[in-house]
């Protein structure tokens, strides 16, 4: 095994190779005069980096304070925090909103530290500088999803609890509410899966439909009618939406239309200008079903059209029991 070659602590790198380094380097490297009162300081170098990061070439930065990078979004509180630690002769190391040349903003990380002189004194300021947008941005998204996640879940665990109180009520034996309680919670667990699996934590107001019915056409294409333009719902409208399309589902294959072969169901919506702003209003409307008999108790389904989605997103709801077949019309705001 060969040795390591020694290295004399007393040997100096060629000045040449040392410039080479710094504008290979990805990072953006400043150098500035030290005085930190105005005009300065004043900047004396720029690589390559800082270019590319900028826009500013050195000649156009040169003799000018780094303060040309600072617009409105530049936090205030962070340059005094800069100022303190260099007036005391630290290092300092924070973030920040810069603008590039264009007048674009991006986040910047940088350190900051100082250069000594043959008399200890500081002489200049060297800044290695770092473009985080892309993280700062990363990061946003990745908050923003845990508070939808963190909502998400309140008001899931709400809804399922809603759905146990009212299907024991209304269960007449164990089986039965076994039998129920299973089929509502699985089409709370579809939902949440079309919630997952898009990146912005959406839903189409189509997907739910169509996952719910999907199974019930005849084979000639007649039985099934879905028409509307697209829209994306939230999570917390699509949650009780889906439960309320589960329930209108159940109730036809009980008593309505899907419990007859020739019975059809016809699913719009639009987008409307309401009383609180733009909504969604949707019509589930079925035909040529079992003749149309009024309900002789409030069941659970109806308290889901008139409860939970009047409650949590401020729904209004009208059920109609035309000879036809049952027509609800739901208008739903939309943020």
């Amino acid at each position: 095994m060969v040795p390591p070659a020694e290295v004399d602590p007393s040997s100096t790198v060629d000045l040449a190779l040392l410039r080479a380094a710094v504008e290979a380097t990805n990072e953006a490297i400043l150098i500035t005069s030290a005085e930190l009162d105005e005009p300065g300081p004043r900047i004396a170098y720029a690589n390559p980096a800082f270019t590319r990061m900028t826009g500013y070439a050195l000649q156009e930065v040169a003799g000018r304070s780094p303060r040309l990078l600072q617009g409105p979004q530049t936090e205030r509180a962070m340059l005094d925090r800069m100022r303190a630690a260099l007036v005391a002769g630290e290092a300092y190391q924070g973030e920040a909103t810069n603008y590039r040349k264009d007048g674009t903003p991006y986040f910047v990380e940088w350190l900051i530290t100082p250069v000594h002189g043959a008399d200890g004194r500081i002489s200049h300021w060297i800044s290695a500088q770092r473009d985080i947008t892309e993280r700062r941005a990363a990061e946003d998204r990745q908050l923003l999803m845990v508070r939808e996640l963190h909502h998400r879940v309140k008001n899931t665990l709400a809804t399922v609890q809603a759905v146990l109180n009212a299907t024991m009520r209304s269960s007449a034996s164990i089986p039965d509410f076994a039998r129920m309680l299973t089929g509502r919670i699985t089409s709370l667990a579809k939902t949440h899966a079309m919630i997952t699996e898009d990146l912005g934590q959406a839903v189409l107001f189509r997907q739910l439909v169509a996952s719910e019915l999907q199974g019930f056409e005849n084979g000639r294409g007649d039985r099934l009618s879905l028409e509307g333009p697209q829209v994306v719902l939230p999570s917390d409208l699509a949650v009780p939406i889906g439960m309320a399309l589960h329930e209108l589902t159940i109730n036809a294959i009980k008593h309505g239309a899907l419990a007859h072969p020739d019975g059809r169901i016809a699913v719009t919506w639009s987008l409307e200008r309401g009383p609180a702003g733009r909504q969604l209003r949707w019509v589930w409307n079925e035909h040529d079903g079992p003749p149309v008999a009024l309900p002789t108790r409030d069941g659970f389904g109806s308290r889901v059209l008139n409860r939970v989605l009047t409650a949590q997103i401020g729904a209004a709801v009208d059920i109609a029991y035309d000879p036809d077949g049952l027509r609800v019309t739901v208008d739903v705001p939309l943020r």
